[in-house]
């Protein structure tokens, strides 16, 4: 019979959580998951159908930036782009006067909405959901 000492057994069991931990990430059927914002690019990406999760509790980033307009103006609301992109600094493109912000790229998306013939555009990054940009920056 074998003994070992308690801390021999701390480490055997760290050494296994280790490796564990080191597995391979992987998506359905083994195949490893690409995140598309960190592909090193600064220009928008379009984004499949303009529905990117966020990570935030309420569906994806497009559903979340419809329901707040619906919210805001009632009526008909129509999604006419949604695109991630690699914001310049933490004002994600709808800086307000006065303000100081994080100087660092921010990824995030721009989703573009038209409502009553207006066009109305949202802004997220980082942990941030979207949020009507009223003074959008000029591309």
């Amino acid at each position: 019979m074998i003994r070992r000492s308690g801390t021999a057994l701390v480490a055997a069991a760290a050494a296994v959580l280790v490796l564990v931990a080191c597995g391979n990430e992987s998506g359905v059927g083994g195949t490893p998951t690409v995140n598309p914002s960190d592909s090193g690019s600064s220009e928008p990406t379009p984004t499949p159908g303009g529905a990117a999760p966020t990570g935030t509790p309420g569906g994806t980033a497009v559903e979340q930036a419809k329901a707040d307009l619906v919210k805001k103006l009632g009526g008909q609301v129509t999604v006419v782009s949604a695109e991630e992109i690699t914001w310049s600094d933490g004002s994600l493109g709808c800086p307000e006067s006065g303000m100081h912000y994080t100087q660092a790229l921010v990824n995030g998306m721009r989703i573009v909405l038209e409502a009553n013939g207006k066009r109305y555009e949202y802004h997220s990054g980082g942990t941030r959901p979207p949020f009507l940009c009223e003074n959008p920056q000029p591309r």
